[in-house]
């Protein structure tokens, strides 16, 4: 059993059931607009298309195409200017959620905290503290 919600394109109510983000009708049109752009894709002058060449000769937008794409449907090794938003900084990425320079910068912060992080605890742990002697 699915749950009421309302469709994120057209508003109207639908049974979500976690297999499709939009109504039925929706469905059906994204559909139609999926094979528009695969038909497009297809021709072999029109594999390297960018996105915003896809959204100009199809008239999709490109929030669906980054969508298939997010999702699969659209393979990045077979039309390699294809992608999606990196979430951090929108520069398009072609796996996970966030693109490679992001996610570099996310391991060196991580590094770099845990680095204090244990020199903290080293520094904290230390049994001994120094005490100069005044009577010397």
């Amino acid at each position: 059993m699915g749950e009421l919600k309302n469709c994120p394109s057209c508003g109207e109510f639908f049974n979500y059931t976690g297999i499709r983000d939009v109504c039925n009708n929706c469905a059906m049109n994204e559909e139609k607009l999926y094979e528009t752009v695969y038909r497009f894709l297809r021709k072999r002058e029109n594999r390297a298309a960018t996105v915003e060449r896809i959204v100009e000769a199809t008239g999709v937008e490109e929030s669906l195409l980054h969508k298939w794409v997010r999702k699969g449907r659209l393979q990045p090794a077979m039309f390699p200017n294809l992608g999606y938003p990196c979430d951090n900084c929108g520069k398009l990425t072609t796996q996970g959620k966030l693109c490679k320079n992001c996610t570099q910068e996310l391991k060196s912060g991580l590094r770099q905290f845990e680095a204090a992080q244990e020199f903290r605890e080293k520094v904290n742990n230390h049994d001994g503290t120094y005490h100069k002697d005044i009577n010397k």
